[in-house]
């Protein structure tokens, strides 16, 4: 992701200048927060990136930031960094939203692998949302009529059964399907029915 901003909350001062200097190396911009309270605290303007935390500090720990955040619907994914004897806290953060969690001590390698999948993950989300978006938006150009049409066809039935049910004819339901597929900009009816399904696994549609 471009132009991603790693923000790294930890306690130990010592921790986060290790951190922050193997990230910066690395290429990445970082902003170093000495507590989750701190990060919290400017969460609205938090730039897109990446969030790497540890998971015990005092005030706000890891699972508390992770409700925190999903309750602002920050977005931003949370790779949270843990003790051995905190495994089952770790397990906690990820049930609660963490994408990954890293056991101390652990190589630098394992960190920047978590964090690239972290980012291209919110980077996939991204493009998805978008999808989501643009496929709703063209669903609500859709008359009542042609809604029922296209429910017609997701549920595989021919032109005859649809017009059969809808009381029409099978030429107006042939026309109806037509002007679904051009106002969904669907080129084949299997993409069509990609497109409702799309849409039905992530929206009340």
């Amino acid at each position: 992701m471009a132009d991603a901003v790693i923000h790294l909350i930890d306690d130990d001062e010592a921790v986060r200048r290790a951190l922050a200097f193997l990230l910066m190396a690395s290429g990445y911009a970082v902003r170093v927060y000495e507590s989750a309270t701190v990060f919290v605290e400017g969460l609205g303007d938090a730039q897109p990136g990446c969030v790497v935390t540890d998971v015990r500090m005092p005030e706000v720990d890891g699972i508390k930031l992770l409700h925190l955040m999903k309750a602002s619907r920050s977005g931003l994914p949370v790779i949270v960094m843990t003790g051995h004897a905190d495994v089952p806290l770790a397990v906690e953060a990820m049930k609660a939203g963490a994408v990954d969690f890293l056991e101390k001590p652990f190589d630098d390698e394992s960190l920047l692998a978590a964090i690239r999948l972290a980012l291209d993950r919110q980077t996939h989300d991204a493009q998805i949302e978008v999808e989501f978006a643009a496929i709703r938006a063209r669903l609500e150009n859709l008359s009542p009529r042609e809604r029922e049409v296209l429910d017609g066809l997701v549920a595989g039935q021919p032109n005859k059964t649809i017009a059969y049910d809808l009381k029409i004819s099978p030429r107006t339901v042939e026309v109806h399907r037509a002007n679904v597929m051009t106002k969904m900009g669907a080129a084949s009816l299997s993409e069509l029915v990609r497109m409702a399904f799309v849409v039905r696994s992530g929206s009340h549609y």
